[in-house]
């Protein structure tokens, strides 16, 4: 059965795939927003109520607790009118209803008046608050962009596997705690021996301006040696097969990563940022631009920056290091700077964009996150 009415005109109906018109004007922009903004502010609902068990710890003294409700105030209200305009203009009611479900959830339970829940002090292991923020900024940053300057335009937002990407965006973003211990930790306890009073001294005493580009072409350094090796490697690769596996290029593709993965290569590159002394405030900018670009190189934007193709790295280079084609396979390592890839001889930019995205042959990556989680751990040979 479709979902037509017997004079031809769609019936309401409930999908998040959908065939009408994506464009300004109908409903579907209202819509969409509607949603990320109906589950924003519930979730910041949610930390209110339990700023115990579900803040950051390292963020919670940056909170403003008046500012916060009057956002989540004006978050919630938006959500609701976005998501009635949308269920009004579209026979498909899945996003404007989505919206409005989590809008009530959230008024439910106390909206922008909810009183703040528990002490507030104890340690937490979960980031409700990080993924909030997280998925309001990103999603209001690259979704216009790529709607607005696509490469593939006929890709939609709510793509094939989707589902699965916004998963391990959502477990990653809320195991910020625990991911910060993890990666954070081991280099500074593991390799304080390696820290050289006279060099620390004088890293961390340079101008933030040199700083940060110190911190990003050591940290690239770094990062392009293990991401190398998780590929000819063995036992390491079925890691990160699993970020390989996304068929479609997206900012949202780029979070497709297994734990052991993040563990490993975040824990890694902090040791030499860490040894050589940089600043706090380096670090912090550091880790702001690494994030940023990490999931600039992933959108799904048709821009290329030839002038600067052989000093940066750009959405068209990383889509290469993704291709399918055997030829791209093991190419275009580095998150920063293609450098490394020209020294070390693993440059690959022609001048078009992949035909098609994935692992190059013999695909046997499971679609659901938690069998991802568990795939790197069964016998298997390499594949590539």
């Amino acid at each position: 059965m479709d979902n037509q009415t017997d004079k031809g005109s769609p019936k309401p109906h409930f999908s998040l795939e959908t065939t009408e018109p994506m464009a300004f004007g109908y409903g579907f922009i209202s819509g969409l927003l509607s949603a990320i903004l109906g589950i924003a502010g519930f979730g910041a609902v949610l930390c209110f109520l339990f700023p115990q068990y579900l803040t950051f710890t390292q963020l919670r003294p940056l909170y403003s607790l008046d500012y916060l409700r009057a956002l989540i105030h004006v978050t919630l209200v938006a959500s609701f009118l976005l998501g009635s305009i949308s269920a009004v203009l579209r026979s498909n009611k899945m996003l404007g209803l989505i919206g409005i479900g989590f809008t009530l959830a959230a008024a439910l339970l106390g909206g922008s008046r909810v009183p703040v829940g528990g002490e507030g002090r104890i340690g937490t292991l979960l980031g409700l608050d990080f993924f909030v923020l997280n998925l309001l900024l990103y999603s209001a940053v690259f979704i216009p962009l790529e709607r607005l300057f696509a490469l593939r335009a006929q890709q939609p937002i709510f793509r094939r596997q989707w589902p699965v990407d916004l998963t391990y965006f959502f477990i990653n973003s809320m195991l910020i705690e625990i991911l910060t211990i993890f990666t954070l930790k081991p280099a500074l306890i593991l390799f304080n021996w390696a820290r050289i009073e006279w060099l620390t001294t004088a890293v961390g005493s340079l101008p933030l301006l040199i700083q940060v580009p110190l911190i990003l072409l050591a940290a690239d350094f770094t990062q392009y040696w293990i991401h190398r090796t998780f590929h000819v490697v063995p036992f390491l690769w079925p890691f990160h097969a699993i970020h390989h596996s996304a068929k479609e290029m997206d900012w949202l593709a780029g979070s497709r990563l297994h734990l052991v993965d993040v563990i490993v290569t975040r824990g890694l590159t902090y040791v030499p940022i860490f040894t050589l002394g940089f600043s706090e405030r380096a670090i912090m900018v550091y880790v702001f631009l690494v994030a940023a670009q990490a999931t600039f190189i992933h959108s799904n934007v048709r821009w290329q920056f030839r002038p600067l193709r052989k000093l940066v790295a750009t959405p068209a280079f990383h889509h290469w290091h993704h291709s399918a084609e055997r030829e791209a396979v093991d190419k275009n390592f580095a998150v920063h700077t293609p450098i490394w890839d020209s020294l070390f001889g693993t440059y690959y930019l022609p001048n078009r964009w992949p035909i098609a995205y994935g692992l190059a042959e013999g695909r046997d990556v499971p679609a659901r996150w938690v069998t991802q989680l568990a795939y790197p751990f069964r016998r298997r040979s390499r594949i590539h």
